[in-house]
């Protein structure tokens, strides 16, 4: 089989901050569709702290090499936690999206968003409103969804399962505030179906 080449956009999500590079979700991703005869190739451009404006420059810093047979963008946390205006987020992300799609050699279809998890319910989060945090997710969440699924990609939400974490701490990292790898793995346990029949056609 022809090795699949995934280019994964994102923030401290992506990048896997506090587990290691193999428990990351766009590399268990890869491991899953290896499993699946599909070998496939990682590049990741994120950064824990990136907003959807931080991504862009962080993409335009980097050599990368379209078409990709796979794109993921994860991001909007941090425009979320810092405050940011929603509808500056929708501006940005709709650019993030156009652009994810023109890597993926013009084909939507080939590219998949995941909605932004809940950090609300981390031990992180203690003596904050998880209830306005949970809010606020749900409507960047509202915004990514609707233009994803305008654009034609593939809109995949983890958000439920991040929540999960408030009753089971295996699902959170040593950092009290990351996913761990348990979780990482529900999200590419998801995303797999999707991604499959994505590179079937």
């Amino acid at each position: 089989m022809p090795l699949i080449r995934y280019l994964a956009l994102g923030d401290s999500y992506t990048i896997g901050e506090s587990v290691p590079e193999n428990e990351r979700w766009s590399n268990q991703l890869a491991g899953l569709l290896e499993q699946n005869g599909r070998p496939t190739e990682v590049t990741i451009i994120a950064r824990t702290g990136w907003t959807t404006d931080e991504l862009w420059e962080g993409i335009q810093a980097r050599e990368i090499h379209p078409p990709y047979d796979l794109v993921s963008l994860l991001i909007g946390v941090n425009n979320q936690y810092r405050g940011y205006d929603i509808n500056e987020y929708r501006e940005q992300f709709v650019f993030l999206l156009e652009k994810s799609i023109e890597y993926a050699g013009g084909d939507a279809n080939r590219v998949i968003v995941l909605s932004i998890p809940d950090w609300g319910v981390t031990p992180f989060a203690s003596g904050r409103d998880r209830e306005k945090i949970a809010r606020e997710i749900d409507a960047f969440n509202a915004v990514n969804r609707e233009e994803t699924e305008k654009a034609g990609a593939h809109y995949i939400d983890i958000a439920p399962i991040s929540r999960e974490a408030a009753n089971d701490s295996s699902l959170i990292a040593p950092d009290g505030l990351h996913p761990s790898g348990k979780m990482y793995a529900e999200w590419a346990g998801l995303a797999l179906p999707v991604v499959l029949e994505i590179l079937s056609e």
